[in-house]
């Protein structure tokens, strides 16, 4: 499916070509990037949902695809979290908050032609990081109780997330439609979910961003069931309408580098 939006009526640019860009974009700020990390095993499952109702939950504008609004579940494992610079000894003072499970809720924005993800909320398992997220990046992180199988050589992918034992889940489990895993088609709506290198984020009266680099996700569409989904409805009653469009695996991303986070200036 080929996806048009304001940046792509004119041309439509690979995946290496946008990652180069957001390497370039990060690297043109003194001082970037902060931190590198490792994002592991991600399973991106994505939806349709009502843009209007989405937009009265998001102070930025939303990114459109062919008219349509997209929420995407990415549930992964962050590992080694460590300062960009420093060496040993800076990684060694950053263990405490350096490995996660994530189940990032996320949509898709534009603010000053920059078109970049926006996050609804963040579960994860690290309640340190549950603590330092929105002080720090403006990140909505809630703790929860994830448990990831993602096994794609044993051809095993499910999972489970809640909020606390009595709490509703979210459960899935897929299929790999095949063995290799490459970047995205140029202008493909997989493209428009997947590489995206800015996040923008909003804690309180204070709205921030921050950039990302790494190289293009090399993944491929995943067959996916998901089983529970109550832990979405839950939040947003609007989810009740949501629907699934499909889903992506990637083995993952390693040295990704991570910027420094920026107010947004209106």
């Amino acid at each position: 499916m080929h996806c048009e939006t304001l940046s792509t009526k004119n041309t439509a640019k690979s995946a290496v070509e946008l990652s180069e860009a957001a390497r370039r974009r990060l690297l043109s700020v003194p001082g970037e990037p902060l931190f590198l990390a490792d994002w592991l095993r991600p399973v991106f499952t994505h939806y349709e949902v009502p843009a209007t109702a989405l937009q009265r939950d998001v102070p930025f504008e939303l990114d459109l695809c062919d008219g349509k609004a997209y929420v995407s579940l990415v549930a992964f494992t962050m590992r080694r979290m460590r300062p960009f610079r420093g060496g040993p000894m800076t990684e060694w003072l950053l263990k405490p908050v350096a490995n996660n499970d994530f189940l990032n809720v996320r949509t898709y924005v534009r603010h000053r032609g920059e078109s970049g993800i926006y996050f609804l909320t963040e579960w994860m398992n690290n309640r340190i990081s549950v603590h330092l997220g929105p002080a720090t990046f403006g990140l909505p992180y809630r703790f929860g109780h994830l448990n990831y199988q993602h096994h794609h050589e044993e051809r095993i992918l499910r999972g489970a997330v809640c909020e606390n034992t009595r709490a509703s889940n979210f459960c899935y489990q897929g299929n790999l439609t095949g063995s290799n895993f490459t970047p995205c088609p140029a202008g493909s709506l997989d493209e428009f979910l997947l590489e995206r290198y800015t996040a923008f984020t909003s804690h309180k009266t204070s709205r921030r961003f921050f950039r990302i680099w790494h190289a293009p996700w090399k993944q491929q569409s995943l067959q996916i069931t998901v089983n529970e989904i109550q832990l979405l409805e839950t939040v947003w009653p609007w989810f009740a309408d949501a629907k699934l469009i499909g889903a992506n695996y990637s083995p993952g991303a390693r040295d990704v580098w991570m910027g420094r986070p920026h107010r947004v200036k209106d």
